[in-house]
């Protein structure tokens, strides 16, 4: 694990003196006819970017509920806009997250039945417009403007939260003007898929606009047996009686009917990724979810303002799963199976609501919000095992589904309903001296109910636990482009009835540069975060592991940036080191956290070719993702390699405002073991390649 190949030497020196490039160079490299986007207003003061016409943001709502400029935020945040997403060819959380510093995807293999993201080392919490309350499947990116990932604890403007980070999923919402696309997509595995978007002003006063989202797809995967089909749909209507008033009602539907995995390969083994070691008739997952939102927001024109959000959402989902358990004594190519399924059901509501005032006095200007949030939370779920036939991996012969109905899982509570109400009160201020000096802070206090109903036994154990936490921050603004930060932040989250929350605080100093001569921002930091009384779930068991106290440190580079008229470059960097510094239940202290490489980089570069004479315009990204070895269990028994993967993207406008689009994944089609080592091993995602017929309005 300590072996650092000369490869990764060159690629992050490229990568850093590039970066460094480019920030130095900036000003002699701006072109006069580069425009920077205009910043959209919208009822209560929120600003938004306008995500579909750059990949560089200059506002966000991410470190906070206060918009804020991405300069003034004193934080580390990557926006990844609806446009880096469409250039890369980005569908999934993963794939959206892989050119970001400081995060860890994919880290599961072929395994799909959620989105598997780490932020600095710990489970990545999700947002949807403000507000907390995901549902456990996998996003459709498709309905979102941008994704704002903020690193570092978040409980005091969000609330429960690990300290590493959380994903704010913006949804896409009706605009005042025509606009609209309409799109088919063809590639490997089988894929077909179409797509469109579009909305308009239903009143000629652009007092009522709606907008219209969907996504159909029938696919295949790289393994047999598998399928990846999908039905979306995403409906909205936007009422402005005022200008100051605007209040917007948005309904979406997420179908999935595919596999949980191929079942895996045994440990120690290389065997073609097609190969499908599971059962036809049984390795099945599916997800059906309906979600109802209502925003808000009003401004008194007095420096007060009022924004809500209401959210609720329904969801069920299943899966069944043969998979690899152990290889058979003795050698030779028989393989132990077991088979593990689970169908699970989820209610939510949350509503927040708050009042923002700003004010100025002298040579200060304040801006206070209070705000507070009501959510709950009902699930039920249902875990059933049991032993499968043996499979010849040389030879595979599949057996079918279970014959006889499977045992309650000895995992966990196989059979629970939780209900959970958390409500919660928040306050967060910022005072900004000379237009220089920037103090925020914000203080959260979560009032939890939490209940679980054993099914089985009728046994139910709850809590009422209460967290306070805080978080304060100060930036200096040495001109209009550079910003400097120093930052405090809490987490808290808990980890079931049984045991204590866990609780987290972080450290952060950075720096950041955002030139007004064209769209671009560039950030450094240095960070600790620690998580005292880390609940863990063992992937191999499923059973909450009690590991103690861990520290994660590190630096992060990241850059995005339109350099020229025709350049763009995505660059990343980071170096963490994580500790079990106490080992709880576990006699791991001292080793490093599972699924943290201590270096990954990752550098996408896009190229515009104008049009010659009857030649569309063409534009040709490339990009390269690193991750260093790293281990696949605390107790650092097993580990995965260093790997290196390329992608691809080629857009080429067959004419005005239509294009056909090329996107490759892992061009080389490297194949390293992302998870394993507990009787099976999961290989990273192979080469994939689609092709897209694009018009818009």
């Amino acid at each position: 694990m300590n072996n650092r190949s000369d490869r990764l030497g060159r690629l992050v020196a490229a990568l850093l003196g590039g970066s460094a490039l480019i920030a130095l160079a900036s000003p002699a490299m701006a072109q006069s006819n580069i425009t920077l986007l205009d910043t959209l207003v919208v009822g209560g003061g929120r600003s938004v970017d306008d995500d579909s016409k750059s990949i560089v943001a200059r506002s966000t709502n991410g470190a906070g509920k206060l918009a804020t400029s991405v300069l003034d935020t004193p934080a580390s945040i990557a926006v990844i806009t609806s446009k880096e997403m469409q250039r890369r060819g980005a569908t999934t959380t993963e794939e959206m997250l892989q050119y970001t510093a400081g995060t860890t995807t994919d880290f599961y293999g072929t395994d799909d039945r959620n989105d598997f993201v780490k932020v600095r080392g710990f489970d990545v919490g999700v947002i949807r417009d403000g507000a907390a309350g995901g549902t456990g499947v996998r996003e459709e990116m498709y309905a979102f403007e941008r994704a704002e990932v903020l690193k570092g604890a978040n409980s005091s403007a969000f609330g429960s939260s690990d300290p590493g980070g959380s994903i704010n999923y913006v949804t896409k919402r009706p605009k005042s003007e025509k606009f609209g696309e309409v799109y088919v997509t063809g590639g490997t595995f089988n894929h077909a898929q179409v797509g469109f978007d579009f909305g308009d002003n239903l009143t000629e006063d652009d007092t009522l606009s709606y907008r219209l989202v969907g996504k159909f797809q029938q696919a295949n995967k790289e393994y047999d047996y598998a399928r990846d089909h999908e039905r979306f749909i995403l409906g909205g209507v936007t009422w402005r009686p005022t200008d100051a008033t605007e209040l917007t009602v948005i309904y979406d539907y997420l179908n999935r009917d595919g596999v949980p995995g191929s079942g895996g390969h045994p440990v120690g083994t290389d065997l073609p990724r097609n190969l499908f070691l599971g059962e036809p008739d049984f390795n099945y997952r599916n997800v059906s979810r309906h979600t109802l939102s209502v925003l808000f927001d009003h401004d008194f024109g007095t420096g007060l303002s009022f924004g809500a959000n209401a959210r609720y959402t329904n969801s069920t989902s299943d899966f069944g799963y043969a998979y690899i358990a152990r290889t058979a004594p003795g050698g030779g190519t028989i393989a132990e199976r077991d088979f593990f399924a689970n169908e699970a059901s989820k209610e939510n509501f949350v509503v927040d609501g708050r009042l923002q005032y700003e004010t100025s006095w002298e040579m200060v200007d304040s801006r206070t919000l209070v705000g507070a949030q009501y959510n709950t939370d009902t699930s039920s779920s249902r875990t059933v095992s049991g032993k499968a036939p043996n499979i010849d991996w040389s030879n595979p012969i599949y057996s079918g589904a279970p014959t006889t109905p499977l045992a309650l899982s000895t995992r966990g509570v196989p059979d629970a309903t939780n209900t959970n109400k958390v409500t919660a009160l928040y306050v967060e201020q910022d005072l900004t001296f000379f237009d220089r000096v920037i103090l925020s802070g914000g203080i959260r206090s979560d009032w939890m109910d939490l209940n679980q109903r054993n099914n089985v036994t009728g046994a139910v154990t709850s809590a009422t636990p209460t967290e306070i936490t805080k978080r304060a921050a100060l930036t200096f603004k040495a001109t209009e482009e550079i910003s400097a930060y120093l930052s405090y932040a809490e987490s808290a989250v808990p980890a079931g009835t049984g045991v204590e929350p866990e609780r987290g605080n972080q450290w952060e100093v950075g720096v950041k540069y955002q030139p007004e001569a064209f769209p671009a921002l560039f950030t450094a930091s240095i960070f600790e975060l620690t998580k005292d009384n880390m609940t863990k779930r063992n992937p191999a068991t499923l059973l909450q592991e009690t590991i103690g106290e861990v520290k994660v440190r590190g630096i992060e580079l990241e850059a995005r940036a339109e350099v020229l008229e025709n350049l763009s470059i995505t660059a990343s960097y980071a170096y963490m080191m994580s500790e079990i510094v106490e080992n709880g239940v576990l006699a791991n202290k001292g080793n490093q956290l599972s699924f943290v490489p201590n270096h990954s980089a990752s550098l996408w570069l896009d190229y515009a070719v104008p049009s010659v004479g009857s030649m569309g315009d063409l534009t040709v990204g490339v990009g390269a993702r690193y991750a260093g070895g790293h281990y696949l269990n605390d107790a650092n028994t097993q580990s995965a390699p260093a790997s290196i993967e390329f992608d691809a993207a080629l857009t080429y406008e067959l004419q005005e405002n239509t294009t056909l689009e090329l996107n490759v994944k892992n061009i080389f089609d490297e194949k390293h073991v992302a998870y394993g080592g507990f009787g099976a091993d999961f290989y990273n995602p192979g080469r994939s390649i689609t092709a897209t017929l694009r018009k818009s309005w």
